[in-house]
């Protein structure tokens, strides 16, 4: 366990294991569930397949690191107008390093943390269930890709917890949104107490108390506005898929982790 992140070894990760890897200079992280036989499932933003100099083809390249002229069968597999991707392990690093995502740490280890994205207090569920909801979502959709609401890393965490915002306009799961917005609102809150510290180290040290605080209030093992949502009835309930659409069949996953 580091101090700001996890990283590991290939040999070290396990089926239904929440990963992720730095992109752009570790400017932000992309994460997935490594669901087996060396394949991640991830979240994106879609890509325009009537468009291959489509502005949202960059995007997509940039986020997901799928290269077209990778030969392993399924590797960059999605349905149509889904980001929900099925990737290589390789395509997914690129030329990042590997990092476990920490479920089930203290308040005093996430706090330590002074990085979003890494860890958060919530337990994880059992490793089928897991991936039972990420090969699920493959098939199905998880909505439209949202940086703040709806990201690669709140996917991740709906896989291994099931847990889901109920205030849709909110802030999502996400550790690296919630660190995105607490890092001004800390400058800011903290800004009134200039005027009775003078001290720049006394002020840096109230900006960073109350940038970890309004990460942690954020994380959804302390949030109260989450709830348990079955990946069965999660695309109905937020109206992404019709309810007598037909969803895959469990011998069509075990299919595409085993290539």
């Amino acid at each position: 366990m580091g101090l700001l992140t996890h990283r590991v070894e290939r040999s070290e990760i396990k089926p239904g294991d929440h990963i992720y890897t730095y992109r752009a200079v570790f400017t932000y992280s992309h994460h997935g569930i490594f669901v087996g036989g060396n394949k991640v499932v991830h979240f994106t933003p879609r890509q325009n397949a009537n468009s291959s100099s489509d502005t949202s083809s960059d995007i997509y390249n940039t986020i997901s690191s799928i290269p077209s002229s990778c030969d392993i069968p399924d590797c960059g597999f999605r349905q149509p107008n889904s980001g929900v991707a099925l990737s290589c392990l390789d395509c997914f690093l690129g030329k990042g390093s590997l990092y476990c995502f920490e479920y089930g740490v203290t308040p005093s280890v996430f706090l330590a943390k002074l990085r979003g994205g890494t860890c958060t207090t919530a337990a994880s569920d059992p490793e089928e269930t897991v991936i039972h909801r990420a090969m699920y979502l493959l098939q199905n959709g998880f909505g439209n890709y949202d940086v703040l609401g709806n990201n690669c890393e709140d996917f991740a965490l709906y896989c291994k917890t099931g847990l889901l915002v109920m205030d849709r306009q909110g802030v999502g799961r996400s550790g690296q949104a919630s660190s995105f917005i607490g890092a001004p609102l800390a400058a800011l809150l903290s800004s009134p107490l200039k005027l009775l510290m003078p001290s720049p180290v006394g002020v840096a040290t109230v900006t960073a108390g109350m940038y970890c605080m309004s990460r942690y209030a954020t994380d959804i093992g302390v949030r109260s506005d989450v709830i348990k949502v079955a990946v069965e009835d999660l695309a109905v309930n937020l109206g992404w898929t019709d309810p007598h659409e037909e969803v895959y069949e469990d011998n069509e996953a075990s299919r595409l982790i085993a290539r």
